[in-house]
């Protein structure tokens, strides 16, 4: 036998001759998996990384679209926020305030609504959801508090338009005003309910997110729509709310990882960034300039709303991208199991 048949048949043998090259141990795991390696065992190649079949995604993309879903989002954001910043008017005595607030709440729940039915298909889809109550569908959850908020809405804004029945238009938007709350955080738990990397890992900061970029874009509003005299409670929310937006983003990339990436890089991540510098703007700008001039209180809030609009677009555009790469979902998986081990080895 030649030299060099030999070398090819002893560079497979799995005996513990010290003569072998580590590189070809071979260790084999138990039904696919990669077993703890015991005290002593060398590998001779090294552990599968697993990264998906041809680097085809590993989950189903969703098949919103971001004209539908993005604006369902930042439309529900505007209507419960605004209606919640309505009733610290009516409360406050800011009249013009309210009614601003009010009549926008009402306009953004209709484009809301328009948008999750245009995505269902047909109208009949959203009244099928209201044959089941779980409470641990945010779908299901979320149907009711639309179908509770939506009602107070309309009645708040017509008798503020009409100036009927002002008892009942004040109670209707103290109502919608506590359920605007809801309605304002509610599609947070709905996404992140999902099995898209970047939203279903950000479910911590999620709500904050959303209930900061809600508020803005109502700040935002009320110093578009009211005077500037009575703009007092729209600045001060906008201001709390793009404060909260960005300490809740900030949180959020460094808490994820790499899972974060598409919320930093790519179309979702210009979208953020740029959602981020408007609202702060814009909530700078009504606490100085905006506090006596009409026009830098307009122009802030213009600046406030196209902000949310941006931050919106941009987390369903990161989640999209990131439920396109596999190693969103994957590599997390696998750090999460190696933890599980690492902690089942020291207990």
């Amino acid at each position: 036998m030649s030299d060099g048949q030999a070398g090819s048949q002893t560079d497979v043998r799995l005996d513990d001759d010290p003569g072998l090259r580590p590189e070809r141990e071979a260790v084999v795991g138990a039904a696919g998996r990669p077993r703890r390696r015991q005290r002593g065992e060398r590998l001779m190649v090294p552990e599968a990384e697993f990264r998906s079949y041809y680097g085809k995604a590993v989950i189903n993309e969703p098949t919103w679209k971001a004209h539908d879903i993005a604006g369902y989002l930042f439309l529900g954001g505007l209507a419960g926020a605004s209606s919640t910043l309505a009733a610290a008017g009516e409360l406050t005595g800011r009249p013009h305030l309210a009614r601003a607030c009010k009549t926008g709440a009402l306009c953004a729940l209709g484009g809301s609504l328009y948008a999750l039915i245009h995505d269902l298909g047909r109208p009949g889809r959203f009244l099928h959801m209201l044959r089941v109550f779980k409470v641990i569908s945010p779908m299901s959850m979320g149907t009711w508090i639309l179908s509770g908020y939506g009602p107070q809405a309309g009645v708040a804004a017509a008798t503020a338009v009409t100036g009927w029945f002002p008892r009942l238009g004040r109670a209707a938007t103290v109502g919608a005003g506590l359920t605007g709350t809801l309605v304002a955080t509610y599609t947070a738990a709905l996404i992140s309910d999902t099995a898209v990397p970047a939203w279903h890992d950000g479910y911590r900061e999620m709500p904050f997110l959303f209930a900061g970029s809600a508020a803005a874009s109502a700040g935002g509003l009320g110093m578009l729509a009211a005077p500037v005299g009575e703009a007092g409670p729209a600045r001060r929310a906008a201001l709390a709310g793009a404060a909260a937006e960005f300490a809740a983003t900030k949180l959020m990339e460094h808490r994820l990882g790499p899972v974060a990436e598409p919320l930093k890089h790519g179309l979702g991540g210009r979208l953020l960034r740029v959602g981020q510098a408007l609202s702060l703007a814009g909530a700078v700008t009504g606490m100085t300039a905006g506090r006596r001039s009409r026009a830098a209180a307009a122009a802030g809030g213009a600046a406030l709303l196209a902000g949310a609009i941006s931050t919106r677009f941009g987390i369903f555009q990161a989640g999209m991208s990131s439920s396109r790469d596999p190693r969103y979902t994957v590599e997390p998986q696998r750090a999460r199991l190696a933890r599980a081990e690492t902690e089942g080895a020291v207990t």
